[in-house]
This record gives structure tokens, sequence and C-alpha cells, in this order.
């Protein structure tokens, strides 16, 4: 599998003027494309991510799922991709650890990595206490019912796009990462947690800055463990 040519990544972006260029800029080069889905963004989110070299799609409907399905529309669409890497478009994440999260895709196999926001590589205040506490409680409970060695539900990701295709990704807003991990646990593909850094993100957070944003993000996230666990 050819590391320079197969490797698509997802910005989904709402109102990221100012760290979305960054977030560009840092991805390495080995990657084939960057597409960044302007989530109804008020701001020049779309005018700066196109003139930093990035494919621009839009997406009305707000949620992440939304964006991220968007953004896999297109992929559809395009010549050959192997792997598809999900990038919050916040600068909170490091662009430039890509290639150590599709280094066991490429070289063993592996079918999805997570990007782990561990304690030790995490800037102070990066994450807030509710989602923190969100993390520790959703990857304990996906523990208890599927054995499951998550520690994380970290947007940072990439997967091998033929698996994503058979995954069938359906939520439209904060839940889209945990049904990602779900659908891998009960299809039993392989999966490894790569320890990466995290940093205060650009901007106030959609979700964990604000209490109605982190409520619902804490009832989708269980909603889908529940569902699951009795499926």
């Amino acid at each position: 599998m050819p590391l320079e040519s197969n490797i698509r990544v997802i910005i989904p972006a709402h109102n990221e003027a100012d760290a979305v260029a960054k977030v560009i800029h840092d991805v390495p080069k080995i990657v084939k494309e960057i597409i960044v889905v302007d989530n109804a963004s008020s701001d020049a989110t779309s005018e700066i991510a196109k003139k930093a070299g990035a494919t621009v799609l839009f997406e009305p409907k707000k949620g992440y799922g939304h964006a991220c399905l968007k953004g896999l529309h297109y992929v559809e669409q395009q010549d050959q991709t192997d792997i598809v890497v999900f990038l919050d478009g916040d600068y909170s994440d490091y662009p430039e650890e890509l290639e150590q999260l599709v280094s066991p895709i490429l070289n063993e196999n592996i079918d999805f990595t997570l990007g782990c926001r561990t304690r030790a590589l995490r800037e102070q205040g990066a994450m807030q206490p509710q989602q923190i506490f969100g993390n520790w409680l959703a990857t304990r409970l996906m523990k208890m019912f599927f054995n499951s060695k998550f520690t994380d539900l970290g947007p940072f990701r990439a997967i091998k796009y033929p698996v994503l295709q058979t995954l069938n990704m359906e939520d439209k807003t904060y839940g889209w990462t945990v049904e990602m991990q779900l659908k891998i646990l009960k299809k039993k593909y392989t999966y490894v947690e790569i320890p990466v850094n995290y940093r205060n993100r650009i901007g106030v957070s959609k979700v964990s800055g604000t209490l109605k944003g982190s409520i619902f993000a804490g009832i989708k996230i269980l909603t889908w463990i529940f569902k699951y666990s009795f499926k």
C-alpha cells in the first residue's frame, strides 16, 4: 500500500477561520487530499481553507456527523483511497503526527487506529473536566460490555477505507466517534491506540465549551453504547 498516494483527510469545521490554515499546513505531504467540510460556518473558514490548499465542501446541516458524512460521500466519488484520517479543525491535535497514526495500518495491517490523548501528552486545560469524565465513563462501559481496550474517544483517527465502508456510519451529531468505535468492536476489526499530543484549541469548543453541548454529547454517547450493548 503506497504511503504517498492513498490517504485522504477529512476535517469537519464550524467557524474555524483562526485555526484551519494551521491545521492544513501541518498535515504531512504524504496525504493525497485534504478535505475540509465547512459545517454552516458564519466566518471565513471555507475561503481560508481553500487558499491553504484544501478541497472545500459545504454542509449546511449543523452537526459533527453531518460534516463527516458529507466528506465520506465525496470520498466515495473519488479514485483510489486506502486510508481515511479524521482530524479536527481547531488545531488541538498535532496534524504532523498523522504518520505515526497510519503506520500500524500500513506496516502491521491494523484496521483502525485512534489518537489517544493521554494525560502525559495533554496540555493543561486542553480537555475540560466533563470531557475527561465522559471519556472515562464511556470507555469503562465499552470495556464492561464489549471487552474493549479503548481508553479515549479522540477525534484524531485513521481507518482503512474498505473497513470504513462496512461500518455504514449514520450518526449526525456528537455520537459519530463512539459509533465508529462500537462498530469496530462489534465487527471484530483490529485496532490500536496511539498516544498523541493534545493542546488547547484555538477558539471555543462547540461541545465541551457549553453546558448544552456537553449534556447532549453525553446523552448521544451513552445512547449508542446501550443501543449496541443489547443488540
